[in-house]
């Protein structure tokens, strides 16, 4: 089984990551993380915590040579503005007294947190719950995109709103859109719908105030197979909605046309089978969203998700002390004016360990070139059906 672990506070020394199971002779190259840590940093809306970390991966174990050992890959991405924050983070002494947060911030896990595990200084809560946390995740999805490629998957994004301006419906598909995507400060195909998104932003801004939205993970070439539907958890999309939905922010998630076909007949949700000598089996609709029972049918794999506005807001919302009980503004620490685009990335991120993760349980092996070899005569026997 392939799995990860992730530990780290956001004004802390580092992030940490370890990665377990892993096949012996995946290439692994720190560049390539550090060009997806450097996508989740992009992004209209972004504040000035972008401005001081330029995110890069330190490869401590696991790899020898540019590729994997088979043993646990260990991660490291430094917090630049430790250095601002040594005595208040520091593990040991009294720093613990300077920075204190008493006032939780509505929507945010301060106030529930502090109470579970109980701190009176929310400080203590909101520097693990918050998303730089998504940074270690980023290079560990980086590392499964590794893997994916070498089985011809590829994972993608886009955003479908910000606030209330929402895209034309432009199908992504690869291919030159890549690098449309990349281009765009709010990662969309429509020029229009950028242009309104952007304004929005703007408005925010100036206003105190923050944006949610929606984003869409594709990934292409899944084979059909993943997953199962004989216990509840190994089902794909289970596995799926729950990495999805544990990016911090994201309150909904749906798998092709999801909420939409609760309003619809069933011969207008589900995908009609066929087959020709060339293709195999087929569907010429994908509104299952590539799983069908818990198991990838073969089709584009199709995720979508709503992300709320940022709770930290420049205006902060009532709230009240948690000592003294009376009335008081929520604390506001540095924040962003909307993150859609970057939650986009770590989407992308989290659906490409989800399916590294049962890739390896489909096929096996304790090495690339196994692996590989389960992948093909599945394959060819896929073919032959």
């Amino acid at each position: 089984m392939l799995r990860f672990l992730t530990a780290g506070e956001s004004h802390g020394e580092s992030l940490v990551a370890i990665l377990e199971g892993l096949p012996a002779g995946l290439e692994i190259r720190s560049r390539e993380i550090d060009a997806e840590l450097a996508r989740r940093q992009k992004g209209a809306g972004r504040g000035k915590r972008m401005e001081i970390e330029s995110d890069r991966v330190e490869i401590l174990t696991g790899l020898r040579a540019g590729r994997t050992l088979g043993s646990p890959l260990t991660l490291r991405i430094r917090n630049k503005d430790w250095e601002n924050w040594k005595e208040a983070m520091a593990a040991e002494g009294s720093g613990a007294e300077s920075r204190p947060v008493t006032s939780p911030r509505p929507g945010h896990v301060d106030l529930p947190g502090g109470i579970k595990f109980g701190h009176k200084d929310f400080r203590n809560v909101l520097e693990r719950a918050s998303a730089r946390e998504t940074a270690a995740r980023v290079a560990v999805g980086a590392v499964a995109k590794a893997l994916l490629s070498r089985f011809g998957v590829l994972v993608a994004s886009q955003v479908l709103a910000i606030g209330g301006s929402r895209t034309s419906s432009v199908e992504l598909v690869g291919g030159s859109q890549m690098n449309q995507l990349e281009i765009s400060p709010v990662r969309t195909l429509d020029p229009t719908a950028e242009k309104e998104m952007l304004s929005l932003i703007e408005e925010a801004s100036a206003e105190g105030e923050t944006l949610g939205g929606i984003f869409e993970v594709r990934a292409f070439h899944v084979p059909v197979g993943l997953g199962s539907h004989v216990h509840w958890d190994r089902r794909l999309d289970g596995d799926i909605a729950r990495s999805v939905m544990s990016i911090p922010g994201i309150k909904g998630v749906q798998i092709g046309i999801g909420f939409k076909g609760a309003a619809l007949p069933g011969s207008q949700v589900h995908d009609a089978i066929f087959h020709d000598r060339l293709r195999g089996f087929y569907r010429e609709t994908n509104r299952a969203g590539g799983v069908e029972g818990g198991v990838s049918n073969g089709e584009t794999l199709v995720v979508s998700a709503a992300m709320k506005p940022i709770p930290t807001l420049m205006k902060p919302l009532p709230s009240v002390h948690f000592i003294s009980k009376r009335k008081a503004e929520a604390a506001v620490e540095r924040s962003d004016i909307t993150a859609v685009p970057a939650a986009a990335v770590i989407g992308e991120a989290m659906v490409a360990l989800i399916l590294a993760c049962h890739m390896c349980e489909k096929f096996g092996g304790d090495s690339m070139d196994e692996m590989e070899r389960n992948f093909r005569g599945y394959l060819d026997y896929v073919k032959g059906l």
